[in-house]
C-alpha cells in the first residue's frame, strides 16, 4: 500500500476527480477527510473500510472552517501527510459576459480555497518535516479555452500557486506539486454541458479535440494524484503533471 498510515484531506471529495482520488487513497491505506460543501457523507459509499473516513460539510472559502477542520482532523489523527485541492467552480462565460461577482466567486472558491487550505496545512507539514500538497489545475491553463474566462484565469493562478509554495517550502520538507486534467467525466462536465443549447454536441466536440478521441474517468486522474502525493514522487517538487488525453499535443 502506497500511502499505509498516510492522513490524507481532499477538499471537493463527495464528487468527481476528488471522491475518485478519496476513494483511491483509502484503498491505498490512507485516512482520509473529505471536505465538500455538498453531502461529502455520500463520498463514503462503496468503498470498503467506512472507518478510514472523516466528512465535513465545508465552503472552501470559509477561512474559519478550514482553521477548524484541520484543527480536529490533527487532534484526531495527529498529523496532516498530504492535501489535494479539487474543489472548483465554472460558469462558462466570456470576459465580456462575466460580472465582477461571478468573477470574484470563481476566484474565491478555485483560487482562493486552494491558497488557503494551502495556509492551514503547511505548519503542521513543516513541524513534522514532510508533507505533499496536489493542487488540480487544468490544461486549459496552457491551452486557453473559449467561454470560460474565469475558470481558466484561476486554473492558471492555481499552477502559479503551486510552483511558489513548492520553493517556499522545498527545504523543509513539503512538496507542491499541480496535476492538470483535460476533459474529466464529472458532475461540473456535466453542469458545463448544460447551459449550452446543444449540450450532446458540445460532449461530442469535447470528447473529439482530445487526441485519444475520449475523456477522462475520475479514476484516471485520481491515479496522477496518487503518483504525486505518494512517496514514489520523493523528489518531485514544483511540477505540473498534464493528464490530458493528447490535448496540447494535437
Amino acid at each position: 500500500m502506497r500511502l499505509k498510515n498516510q492522513v490524507a484531506i481532499i477538499t471537493g471529495g463527495a464528487s468527481g476527480i476528488g471522491r475518485a482520488t478519496a476513494e483511491l487513497f483509502a484503498s491505498e491505506g490512507a485516512r482520509v477527510a473529505i471536505v465538500d460543501w455538498h453531502d461529502a457523507e455520500s463520498a463514503k459509499s462503496g468503498v470498503g473500510d467506512r472507518d478510514l473516513f472523516r466528512t465535513y460539510v465545508a465552503d472552501v472559502t470559509d477561512a474559519d472552517a478550514t482553521d477548524r477542520i484541520v484543527g480536529e482532523i490533527q487532534a484526531a489523527w495527529n498529523k496532516i501527510d498530504i492535501l489535494v485541492t479539487s474543489a472548483a467552480i465554472s460558469i462558462g462565460k466570456r470576459a465580456a459576459e462575466t460580472t465582477a461577482d461571478e468573477l470574484r466567486r470563481v476566484l474565491d472558491v478555485n483560487v482562493g480555497g486552494t491558497f488557503g487550505w494551502i495556509r492551514a496545512v503547511v505548519p503542521a507539514m513543516v513541524e513534522q518535516g514532510s508533507g505533499s500538497i496536489v493542487t488540480v489545475g487544468s490544461q486549459l491553463s496552457t491551452a486557453g479555452g473559449k467561454s470560460n474566462a474565469a475558470y481558466v484565469t484561476s486554473k492558471g493562478a492555481i499552477a502559479s500557486l503551486t510552483r511558489s509554495v513548492a520553493l517556499d517550502y522545498a527545504e523543509l520538507g513539503v512538496r507542491c506539486n499541480c496535476v492538470a486534467p483535460g476533459g474529466t467525466d464529472t458532475p461540473l462536465l456535466d453542469s458545463a454541458f448544460e447551459r449550452v443549447a446543444e449540450p450532446q454536441k458540445a460532449r461530442e466536440d469535447l470528447t473529439g479535440r482530445h487526441a485519444m478521441k475520449r475523456l477522462a474517468t475520475p479514476r484516471e486522474i485520481a491515479l496522477a494524484i496518487l503518483y504525486l502525493a505518494s512517496p514514489e514522487a520523493s523528489f518531485v517538487t514544483g511540477t505540473r503533471l498534464v493528464v490530458d488525453g493528447g490535448w496540447l499535443a494535437a
